[in-house]
């Protein structure tokens, strides 16, 4: 009996001991640039929370998103995979999902790092912007909603913040406006007006069925029109609890402070027992918007008061955590789904996109300001305080990193593209896991990046660049958003070489008279790209036109009044 007494001591202590899993804390701000917090160099723009991150913990100084654009950047976030293995990678223009009641999304085939973690007893949830479809065959299946993905729990938007959203802030749609309807509209108009004159002076017997027939086209465009400026809002603009719409459309009213105690309210609720929190930030993402307390206070217009007031839903997290001593038990990170969106310019010429800093190119991109984003991690008392790390990593590491440190075994029936962060973090090792990185625009392989071993050069090779407009523009202002193929690109061959090290701007493409390994430099990489390629399976395309457009079967709605006038707009209280 003392003997079997002292064994079960000799175990209580070991396990007293050994140190028990952390809780997750994962922030993930909206189009919000590397160059926008005050630890990555902004001087003006008022950041403390953010910035207490990187002085109590590892500042990533070439952190990188796995995609320039919000839904394929998300889905390698959650699962740990380029966006293209999962079908999340568009092979056309839209490169995200627009609509609340499209098919496409997650596949329920992937896995992601909540779902792991449900496995081991964590609380998971997900409180902001999802952005990665809801609905497959009806508005009942949820079979690409966050609860079908590991979340016990999600309060937030189904799709994403768009200026449509917002009464007076634009719409997103213009282009598409003008190209589909008005100028058929003027054709149809041309027509009507030639035919005409031509019948009135005897050149031309036109019958009166094809004048009727360009009427009723007009009057259709024109009627589509119409109900797109008038459903578009209610229908895709709304807040969602659980499977439930929660307010339709949603209001902008204290929305922030709404998220964010709920999520204060999810990590005291489950304070005893291990969480996972995705702080998925719905700013600074256009349309913009401030509460009173941060409207009009910032240096930089409506887009400094919406990045202010996410830094101070940051603070508030880290205070509850720290009230309720769970700070040393907890591993916070911070990043950006991509770059800052620099063609959001206003029609008054108030710009609504933030900053990249020294970084050439923004969102939907791949130059470095639109995949170089913040990356800061803080677990006191296991990461060191005020470190800065310069080699690559990815928001694609998240997911092996959370999963051992949660004490669960990676899937082992498919490729996982991110590596375990804690070795670089902790000062175990001097060099990241990742030799070479592969840079998707949308479906397409945009670039290749190489770190070589026992090297400090990084090469980054880039296959097609973006074409940016105006001349001389640091961006593809006539579009909004760089487009991935045909004549909105350029090919290089051979392939256009940068060495980030030495020319993190990219501004200087290496030559063969400047770089004697020039030949040998590419063609590693070419073989890097081969290999990379052979691991890539072809899957259904999410983001194909079929799976992006509307379908009236899968729309949402939070009342029972009959057809499509959705209206809950008080479901919330502020």
């Amino acid at each position: 009996m003392r003997r079997l007494l002292l064994l079960l001591l000799g175990l209580w202590e070991a396990q007293s001991r050994a140190p028990s899993r952390p809780n997750f804390v994962l922030i993930v701000a909206d189009d919000l640039g590397i160059g926008d917090p005050g630890c990555y160099g902004n001087k003006t723009l008022r950041t403390p929370n953010i910035d207490r991150l990187a002085e109590e913990g590892v500042k990533l100084t070439q952190h990188l998103a796995a995609s320039p654009l919000c839904t394929p950047s998300r889905a390698a976030f959650m699962t740990g995979r380029y966006p293209v293995r999962s079908g999340m990678a568009s092979q056309t223009r839209i490169g995200v999902f627009l609509f609340s009641a499209s098919s496409g999304g997650l596949p329920n085939t992937e896995v992601t790092f909540a779902r792991l973690l449900k496995d081991q007893g964590y609380a998971t949830a997900l409180i902001g912007k999802w952005h990665l479809g809801t609905h497959c065959h009806n508005n009942t299946d949820f079979c690409h909603h966050p609860s079908s993905h590991g979340f016990d729990y999600f309060h937030g938007l189904p799709v994403t913040n768009l200026r449509d959203c917002k009464p007076g802030a634009g719409s997103v749609f213009t282009q598409a406006v003008r190209v589909l309807v008005l100028a058929p509209l003027q054709a149809l108009a041309l027509a009507l007006v030639t035919l005409g004159a031509l019948r009135w002076l005897g050149l031309l017997p036109v019958p009166g069925v094809v004048f009727l027939v360009l009427l009723l086209l007009a009057a259709a465009l024109l009627g589509l029109l119409l109900c797109f400026l008038h459903f578009f809002r209610p229908l895709n603009c709304f807040l969602m609890r659980g499977r439930a719409v929660s307010q339709q459309p949603l209001s902008y009213d204290n929305l922030t402070q709404r998220l964010t105690a709920d999520a204060a309210r999810f990590i005291r609720r489950n304070a005893e027992r291990p969480f996972l929190l995705v702080f998925s930030c719905i700013q600074v993402h256009t349309a913009l918007y401030a509460s009173k307390d941060f409207a009009g206070k910032s240096k930089h217009g409506a887009y400094g008061d919406a990045a202010e007031e996410m830094d101070w839903g940051v603070g508030q997290l880290l205070n509850v955590l720290e009230e309720l001593q769970l700070t040393n038990n907890t591993l916070v990170y911070f990043t950006s789904d991509q770059g800052a969106h620099v063609e959001e310019v206003t029609p008054k010429g108030e710009r609504h996109g933030g900053s990249n800093g020294i970084f050439k190119g923004g969102k939907g991109n791949n130059w470095e300001g639109g995949i170089r984003v913040p990356g800061l991690l803080r677990w006191p008392g296991v990461l060191p305080a005020g470190v800065e790390i310069a080699e690559p990593t990815s928001n694609m590491d998240v997911f092996p990193t959370v999963a051992k440190l949660a004490g669960s075994p990676l899937p082992e029936d498919r490729i996982i593209d991110g590596r375990d962060l804690m070795p670089l973090l902790r000062g175990e090792t001097q060099r990241s896991e990742h030799e070479f990185l592969f840079h998707y625009c949308n479906f397409y392989l945009n670039a290749v990046r190489w770190h070589p071993p026992n090297s400090s050069s990084v090469w980054k090779a880039f296959l097609f660049t973006p074409n940016f407009a105006p001349e001389g523009a640091n961006g593809c202002f006539p579009t909004h958003v760089c487009f991935c193929h045909g004549h909105f690109v350029t090919r290089h061959h051979p392939p256009l070489l940068f060495d980030l090290s030495r020319d993190p701007r990219e501004r200087r493409p290496v030559t063969p008279g400047a770089e004697p390994r020039f030949w040998e430099i590419l063609e590693a990489m070419q073989e890097a790209a081969e290999r990379h390629a052979r691991t890539v399976v072809p899957v259904p395309n999410q983001l194909s036109v079929g799976r992006i457009l509307w379908k009236p079967w899968l729309q949402m709605c939070c009342s029972s009044s009959p057809g499509l006038s959705c209206q809950c707009p008080r479901g919330e209280q502020d």
